[in-house]
């Protein structure tokens, strides 16, 4: 199967998207989330720096649950930065870069 290579939007969303899981994981290990989510620590790694841009969508689902973050407003957070932060992140943790 040939994979079409990524628009820059979507490494951009990519990375985005990594920067708010990283804020949302806080104090907690990579180890401690990508277990409680059943993903390894190398995948959310790889998530949390952008170098998987495009996860699946039960992938970024588990990881929501186990952050408590809301699907709705992490989609808001990633298409328009100044709808607001992701319910229970503080506002000053969702600056975007």
């Amino acid at each position: 199967m040939v994979r079409l290579p990524l628009t820059a939007r979507e490494i951009e969303l990519g990375k985005n998207l990594g920067a708010l899981l990283r804020r949302a994981r806080a104090e907690r290990t990579i180890l401690e989330v990508a277990l409680q989510a059943g993903l390894s620590p190398e995948t959310l790694r790889k998530i949390e720096t952008g170098r998987v841009a495009t996860p699946a969508f039960p992938t970024v689902a588990a990881l929501a649950a186990v952050l408590d973050l809301s699907l709705d407003a992490i989609w808001s957070a990633l298409n328009d930065p100044e709808a607001g932060t992701p319910s229970g992140m503080p506002a000053g943790q969702f600056a975007q870069r």
